[in-house]
């Protein structure tokens, strides 16, 4: 086997449709996932990427999603939409549910998208893009499962609750921001312990509540919230408006509910959608020329844009396709040949 396998995003689209298919997940159910990954490792972004593919498979096989749910969704007319999951993957609900939540957001100016008992495993932004992609701002943030403890707590009880925005740009990528309020993600811990590299100071505890830079003691004990009481204030709102609010499971209730860090955790999901037209509508100036004099005025100072690199990135890889190891290729090859039964 070659050191180095070239894929295109298409035929490697179709490779993880086949193995989620051979591990039982439904087309529909098979696509968006795929989307997922394939987007995150389209992007360069290793941590959600292929890697999230074994995850998917192992919660599947624990039998804590269900791969063939067909979500349905209920609209009142209101500025509230909901997408029931069924138990199933976040990403066949939020498909479901995102042409009708664009629409209505052109209609009223604001709408909300409410994803109830799903199964999310990766990042936010590749929902938010696809709002920026029909002209919105867009606002995205869901719960994990417990494993950050509060600022100035020892045991886990917050998620890593990433929070994600996007805003639209003529002729040119969106501005996009997707992060843990967790001092890093938690697949970022595991890659650092796969490699055996060790943590940077002020990321996690041990199980004792002590400071540790070891990825395995890390793994046993708790992430930190990022910028302290900032970063853990943060990760609470969102326990409140995508778990509380929603009438859905939080952080420490999706835990007791997975009963292991190793799959993906059941939750909900609340993605906010913005016509920034309408908002701006009888003001003066556009909305969208307004923004680019800050962004660059931002770059003008030498300072990047968020997700400058993913899209950097996305372009040679649009061009050049994806690189793959042989022992990327292998895994893969195994999975799709194996299906659930790759995982031992």
């Amino acid at each position: 086997m070659s050191a180095q396998t070239v894929m295109t995003l298409e035929a490697l689209q179709a490779l993880v449709e086949e193995i989620l298919d051979k591990a039982g997940a439904s087309p529909r159910a098979a696509g968006a996932v795929a989307r997922t990954i394939v987007a995150g490792e389209r992007d360069g972004c290793a941590a959600h990427g292929l890697y999230r593919i074994e995850g998917c498979l192992r919660t599947i096989k624990a039998g804590k999603v269900d791969p063939r749910a067909e979500p349905s969704l209920a609209d009142d007319g209101s500025a509230i939409l909901r997408v029931e999951a069924k138990g199933g993957f976040s990403g066949p609900a939020f498909e479901l549910g995102a042409p009708v939540l664009a629409a209505r957001a052109r209609e009223l100016g604001l709408a909300a998208l409410v994803l109830n008992d799903c199964t999310h495993f990766s990042a936010l932004w590749p929902e938010v893009e696809v709002l920026t992609d029909m002209g919105l701002a867009a606002l995205a943030l869901c719960p994990s499962y417990a494993v950050v403890a509060p600022s100035g707590g020892i045991r886990p009880l917050l998620g890593t609750n990433p929070l994600a925005f996007g805003w639209p740009r003529r002729g040119g990528p969106p501005y996009v921001f997707d992060f843990a309020t967790s001092a890093a993600a938690r697949g970022e811990v595991e890659l650092r312990r796969r490699a055996g590299e060790p943590l940077p100071e002020g990321w996690a505890l041990d199980s004792g509540g002590a400071p540790t830079t070891d990825p395995e003691k890390a793994l046993e004990g708790a992430m930190l919230p990022f910028g302290g009481h900032k970063g853990s204030a943060l990760a609470t709102m969102i326990e409140l408006l995508a778990g509380s609010m929603i009438g859905d499971r939080t952080s420490a209730e999706a835990l007791e509910h997975l009963g292991a860090t190793n799959l993906a955790p059941q939750h909900g999901e609340l993605i906010l959608a913005f016509d920034p037209e309408r908002f701006a509508a009888g003001r003066p100036g556009d909305p969208f020329a307004r923004a680019e004099i800050l962004f660059e005025a931002i770059l003008g100072q030498g300072a990047r844009l968020p997700s400058q690199r993913r899209f950097t990135v996305r372009a040679r890889t649009l061009a050049e396709g994806v690189r793959l190891s042989a022992q990327e290729t292998e895994r893969l090859e195994r999975m799709r040949r194996l299906g659930l039964d790759a995982l031992g």
